[in-house]
């Protein structure tokens, strides 16, 4: 799946009890680098670089032009866990793409809930 244009990847959000654990998922799951920074700036960069692999801040990657869709199983559960995360993924989400839009490059993620 590194190139396909518009992938699909399920994150286990069962997984994720604190920030810790919030952004080992993440990691594991886009193969975020060995300096990831482990906060939301540094979670906004590597998704922003979804659809350009020489940028090297994931191993998951959309064509130019795709999106990647998460879904997240679990969605409502973490939202009652894990309100700070749950709140922060939609919102940095959303600055993702907002970002690649005030540069004139279209969206590159989507949410999918399984609630």
């Amino acid at each position: 799946m590194p190139h396909a244009p518009c992938p699909i990847l399920t994150i286990d959000v069962a997984r994720i009890s604190d920030w810790d654990s919030f952004h080992d998922v993440f990691a594991d799951a886009l193969g975020f680098p060995d300096f990831y920074g482990r906060n939301m700036d540094a979670w906004i960069d590597c998704m922003s670089s979804l659809d350009d692999p020489a940028a090297g801040m994931t191993t998951i990657h959309v064509r130019s032009g795709g999106v990647l869709t998460l879904v997240l199983e679990g969605a409502s559960e973490l939202a009652a866990r894990c309100p700070a995360q749950y709140r922060a993924l939609v919102d940095c989400a959303a600055f993702v793409n907002w970002r690649r839009i005030e540069r004139g490059e279209p969206s590159v993620l989507a949410l999918a809930f399984e609630v």
